[in-house]
């Protein structure tokens, strides 16, 4: 067997997973990556190799773009900063024949925003063995062909590139065709004449390598048939044909013709043509007439899939004869990708109270379009307090230009516009949805700064006053609002004594029952506070207003009933009508209507004798004073307030018609009996449960004694005088009643070494009038004179011996 081929360069191609790290400006990286890596494998460490702090990685949201496809091939891992491998990488697929290969990344950090360009260039390996077309290739060559004579035979395709491509051909060894080879194409050369008559087919076989490590190869069988005659092969009228087409032409657009001509006549010049070996990719995208050697689009032509296409065409006379011929097709670029918007980060909520300037967004915009197709302006046409400043290469960010305020405008519908600089613009739009955080900035705002209340005095314990209401607009727990008391003192004491407040519906309520007489209004700071931090607070003030209410009874100043003293008034005998005689005196605790006082006699002795001013008390004659009006007069006044319901007081006036007190001689007895007789009837049944006492204490002893039957000894030298039941001689109705006097003091002397005691009665006397102002006011003698009392003291003390036998 015969090897010719490209010259061989022996070496064996191993590529590991990360070859070399370069630096290059601006901190960029690259990076030489194997094809077919395995998943999860290490490229390289982007932190060590652009010195960034671990530690920053996951808080600068670290990550890795990619320009241009729509899969991720790689990422980073921010626990240590590797560049991990994460989807196959085949370089046939990315870049096809291309010598250079190189997959661009961006590597993009926040906070501040930092941009490292990174070029991972995609090294071959040998994963794709050589591949004829066919499997069998027929061939019919005439047995009169001339030595040294060439026949074309298609190469063989290898999807591998450089090294790994097709480096050799070798033909099996045989008695007639030598292999000839050059840069363009593989040829089967006439060695000696053929000879139909010793053989009349010929089978060979060729091989075609790599010099990739392992070697990889791929065998073709050559079937020659020997004919009479047949001299010409067909002959292209070029050996490369270039074209161009524009993007996204439609089906069966014509891409170019191509043409071969066979200076045989008849059956052996017939042309026919067809592609030769073509990759999946294309098969479906172009197509070829066999008889006119038209090549027409039949699939999608995207320049931004695939910039150029080179195929191979091969022209087939009648006999076998081939040739071959390549067609360049360069494809134009249309503008008919709008740009496309990526948002890789949002600060969303942003809070309201970040400074203008500050960075909450990036956004990426991309063209598939190349030149000024695919350049784009970004803009944002809102009249908000954003905007977008381009930052690096084709990222943007999004920054505040003003104050934000969450209680204005709590959220942003940002669109964003993207035109490209094509002939025929396109563009694009993102809405881009930011939330404005809130942040305590409102402290709660009271509807009113001051409130008035106004409860009835005796209230319930509990009941409710008001309801005070703060507003906040603030979000959530910086908006909720709670209420409490700010501490003071009303009257000396704590106000939380008087009123409660609830925190969360700012009801204020009653802790006691108020009472108007003892303080009619108070007020009392109340505080809101928000829940925030640090919490906000205004405060309010609440004014409680007590009411009156009907609750106390007119009380009577003059004339007094409160004492035992006896109050009479004086009239001359010559009054006229119309005389003032007296004045009740009254007042009422409580306020406004329920203390408007009226004065009514409700009974007299004489009706028609005397009136009363309805609202002054004042009493008056309403006639002239007449010999048969009785001396002593009594004038029953009631005191009525003018509350719903009324109450009422009343007094008794008495009234003297005299001129000389010495006409006069019951008077007391009058006094006495009316203030005195309750009390009489009390003092007398203390007396007889005394005199029972003592009467009992009395036997008792005695019959101790006698039982004894024995002279009994005190402690003390002489015997204790008990006295008996004795009544003094002198006993009467002291005060004509028949009752004994008001107070009586009984003092008991006992003295040792006597048989005899004494027993003092000491009667009291109450005075019978009681002091004031334009009263009169008698003395015990006066009283004495005018009704006849006896010559002794209405205060007297007496002794009277009490002899009471030893027993």
């Amino acid at each position: 067997m015969t090897d010719k081929g490209f010259s061989a360069l022996g070496l064996l191609f191993c590529f590991a997973s990360f070859i070399q790290t370069l630096h290059l400006a601006y901190g960029d990286l690259s990076y030489s990556v194997a094809e077919e890596m395995k998943r999860e494998s290490v490229i390289g460490n982007i932190a060590k190799d652009l010195g960034l702090d671990l530690r920053t990685l996951s808080s600068r949201k670290a990550r890795v773009d990619f320009d241009g496809t729509r899969k991720e091939y790689c990422d980073i891992n921010l626990s240590n900063g590797d560049l991990i491998v994460t989807e196959r990488i085949d370089r046939e697929n990315l870049c096809g024949k291309k010598a250079s290969c190189v997959l661009k990344v961006d590597l993009v950090l926040e906070n501040p925003l930092e941009l490292h360009h990174l070029s991972l260039h995609i090294q071959d390996v040998n994963d794709n063995p050589p591949q004829f077309k066919d499997n069998l290739i027929e061939m019919e060559i005439r047995e009169s062909a001339e030595k040294g004579n060439r026949f074309s035979i298609e190469q063989a395709h290898d999807a591998d590139i450089g090294q790994n491509s097709v480096q050799r051909y070798s033909l099996q060894k045989n008695d007639n065709f030598i292999l000839g080879v050059d840069s363009k194409k593989v040829e089967l050369v006439l060695e000696n004449k053929l000879d139909r008559e010793k053989q009349k087919e010929i089978n060979l076989f060729l091989t075609a390598t790599d010099g990739g490590s392992p070697q990889r190869s791929g065998t073709v069988v050559i079937h020659i048939t020997v004919l009479d005659a047949n001299d010409n092969a067909p002959v292209f009228s070029q050996d490369v044909y270039k074209t161009s087409l524009p993007e996204n032409s439609p089906p069966d657009t014509v891409v170019i013709n191509v043409s071969a001509t066979d200076a045989d006549e008849g059956v052996n010049g017939d042309v026919t043509y067809d592609f030769g070996h073509m990759s999946d990719d294309d098969v479906n995208v172009f197509s070829i007439d066999d008889k006119t050697g038209e090549i027409q689009v039949t699939g999608v032509i995207d320049f931004e899939e695939r910039s150029s296409f080179e195929l191979t065409v091969k022209a087939k006379d009648g006999l076998g004869l081939t040739s071959y011929a390549k067609v360049m097709i360069d494809v134009n670029d249309v503008n008919d990708n709008a740009p496309l918007i990526y948002l890789k980060s949002l600060a969303n909520p942003v809070p309201e109270n970040v400074s203008p300037g500050t960075e909450v967004g990036i956004i990426n915009v991309q063209d598939r379009d190349s030149e000024k197709n695919g350049q784009v302006g970004v803009s944002i046409q809102q009249i908000i307090p954003f905007k977008l400043v381009p930052s690096i290469k084709n990222y943007y960010s999004l920054v505040t230009t003003g104050k934000l305020d969450r209680e204005q405008v709590p959220e942003y519908n940002i669109t964003v516009t993207a035109t490209d600089e094509g002939s025929l613009p396109l563009s694009s739009s993102k809405v881009v949805q930011l939330s404005v955080a809130d942040v305590n900035d409102n402290p709660p705002v009271f509807e009113e700064q001051s409130y008035s209340t106004y409860v009835t005095e005796n209230n319930k314990p509990g009941s409710t006053l008001c309801s005070i209401t703060a507003r906040d607009p603030d979000w959530r727990q910086n908006g909720t609002v709670i209420y409490s008391l700010l501490p003071g003192e009303v009257n000396g004491a704590p106000v939380s004594s008087y009123l409660s407040v609830n925190g969360e519906t700012g009801e204020i309520h009653a802790v006691k029952s108020f009472d108007y007489e003892q303080f009619r209004s108070f007020k009392v700071h109340m505080m809101a506070r928000d829940n925030g931090s640090p919490p906000l607070s205004t405060n309010a003030t609440v004014s409680v207003f007590i009411t009156d209410v009907n609750d106390n009874s007119p009380q009577i100043l003059y004339p007094s009933a409160e004492d035992n003293s006896f109050m009479t008034e004086l009239i001359p005998k010559a009054a006229h009508g119309g005389s003032l005689v007296s004045k009740v005196i009254a007042v009422d605790a409580d306020s406004g209507q329920n203390a408007w006082l009226s004065y009514h006699i409700v009974k007299s002795t004489d009706s028609g004798l005397f009136t009363i001013g309805l609202h002054s008390g004042e009493i008056r004659t309403q006639r002239d004073i007449s010999e048969s009006d009785s001396m002593k007069q009594k004038l029953i006044v009631a005191v009525r307030d003018n509350g719903q319901p009324s109450l009422s007081a009343t007094c008794s006036v008495h009234l003297l018609i005299s001129d000389n007190l010495a006409e006069v001689p019951e008077m007391k007895d009058m006094s006495y009996y009316e203030s005195n007789s309750k009390l009489t009837f009390y003092l007398i049944i203390a007396l007889v449960c005394v005199s029972t006492f003592f009467f009992t204490f009395i036997i008792i002893i005695l019959g101790v004694r006698f039982c004894r039957r024995r002279k009994p000894r005190l402690m003390f030298d002489g015997a204790i005088t008990i006295p008996s039941a004795y009544v003094p001689p002198n006993y009467a109705d002291v005060d004509g009643t028949g009752t004994l006097r008001s107070t009586y003091n009984y003092d008991t002397y006992l003295t040792t070494g006597s048989r005899t005691s004494d027993f003092k009665f000491i009667s009291s006397f109450n005075d019978n009038t009681l002091p004031a102002d334009h009263t009169l006011r008698k003395s015990p003698s006066d009283f004495a004179d005018v009704f006849g009392e006896s010559e002794e003291s209405p205060e007297v003390g007496i002794k009277y011996p009490l002899n009471v036998p030893t027993v």
